[in-house]
């Protein structure tokens, strides 16, 4: 991920509406930054639609060629199109999303590369979606599929799935659709995941289609609304973003408090029950980095301890590829892996102590968020879902996909 600069975002203390947050890709440098904080801009750049314009006609073809007009069109064959001109709405502030690092971008998203190491062609769309602010409180946060281009123009080809709505607009949907889940009761430690969303060009929300790129659309779902929650994802067929509004971030964990959280934790000299070496895990700047101190687990028990090869058969990197292991403790088998703290705090549910490891990946965090990221179902590929570890979207285990630490303290 990369940060164009946005332009027009004001410098003195701007209003922050909100965080878009990249799962998976929590603090990974090789990758970029991972997050975009979205903030009122000094002059506002939303747009709405206005005119509706037939195929064929001086009107359209001016509205699609000016390159300061927004527009979005709608090919319904090679005979007709129709037009919808946008106009320009001061009330809000208009945010795109996509793979494309062009200018109109303000948030570029890249698919995380595959474990395999091969190189895939995207699925994520060049412009994905649009998220739109209100400029005034209670700054809600509105998602749209697709996004303008550098003309500002909007393309649904005959095959993406469009209509006209009964008021006589238009509306249409991605080739492989903009997703959005709400999470119910908030985000937090009472969370519950709520059903996932399809939403439309122009805000509309559907129930799924069969498939990402069915020409079939969904149900309208009428009561929802394309507002974003606290903790709604968004799911853009190759990479999944967190939404966390500005008031959820002010009661969210810090940076600051997972630092504290890692040094309490190491403060108690936890001990590998084998070699009774003290473990100690390590500081944010060095994760990935295996040290000698490092907590290794069994995560289908839980038993800490420090790495051990028995007899030399296995060292660190050939035990990471391998994982499958017998404790030593309770002789239950399964991966042995070395823990790391999660570090990106907009994930946790919660400020508690980090007790619970993701399985099998090793990621430590809340017993609550380890539960909450357990429940959700993160879209995967064209049609299937499976619950995940946030911090590097590896899909969990069979079974809880995650586990309570057992640590043993020092005997002395």
């Amino acid at each position: 991920m990369s940060f164009p600069s946005s332009e027009n975002i004001s410098t003195k203390g701007p209003v922050k509406y909100g965080e878009l947050i990249v799962l998976g890709c929590g603090g990974d440098k090789e990758r970029g930054r991972s997050r975009f904080a979205l903030c009122r801009r000094s002059k506002a750049n939303g747009v709405k639609p206005s005119t509706v314009h037939a195929s064929c006609t001086p009107q359209a073809a001016k509205a699609v060629s000016n390159k300061e007009q927004h527009s979005i069109s709608y090919t319904l064959s090679r005979a007709q199109t129709v037009v919808v001109e946008y106009s320009h709405d001061g009330g809000v502030d208009m945010f795109q999303v996509g793979r494309s690092t062009e200018s109109p971008i303000d948030f570029v998203v890249t698919d995380a590369p595959p474990a395999d190491g091969q190189s895939a062609q995207s699925t994520i769309s060049r412009f994905a979606c649009r998220v739109v602010c209100q400029r005034e409180p209670p700054h809600a946060a509105r998602i749209y599929a697709a996004g303008f281009d550098s003309s500002r123009n909007i393309f649904l080809g005959e095959k993406a799935a469009k209509w006209r709505t009964a008021d006589g607009q238009m509306d249409g949907l991605t080739t492989n659709g903009v997703l959005v889940m709400n999470p119910r009761h908030g985000f937090g430690q009472g969370s519950r995941p709520g059903p996932w969303r399809e939403v439309s060009v122009c805000g509309n929300v559907f129930t799924l289609r069969e498939t990402r790129s069915s020409p079939q659309r969904g149900q309208m779902v009428e009561p929802e609304s394309n507002e974003l929650a606290d903790g709604s994802l968004v799911d853009l067929c190759g990479a999944t973003l967190l939404w966390r509004t500005a008031e959820g971030l002010a009661h969210a964990p810090t940076a600051k408090h997972l630092e504290a959280l890692r040094r309490e934790l190491n403060a108690g000299r936890p001990q590998c029950p084998v070699g009774l070496n003290t473990l100690a895990f390590p500081s944010m700047r060095r994760r990935d980095v295996v040290d000698e101190r490092q907590p290794w687990a069994y995560l289908r028990c839980g038993h800490v301890h420090g790495y051990h090869g028995w007899g030399g058969r296995r060292d660190p990197e050939v035990a990471a590829a391998c994982p499958e292991r017998e404790c030593p403790m309770c002789r239950t088998r399964g991966p042995y892996k070395p823990l790391w703290l999660g570090c990106e705090a907009g994930f946790y549910v919660d400020a508690e102590p980090p007790t619970h490891a993701f399985a099998p990946c090793g990621h430590v965090c809340s017993e609550k968020t380890a539960a909450y990221w357990g429940r959700v179902p993160l879209p995967h590929g064209t049609h299937a879902f499976h619950a995940a570890c946030p911090f590097c979207v590896e899909p969990l285990g069979a079974g809880a996909g995650c586990v309570r630490l057992i640590f043993q303290s020092p005997l002395d």
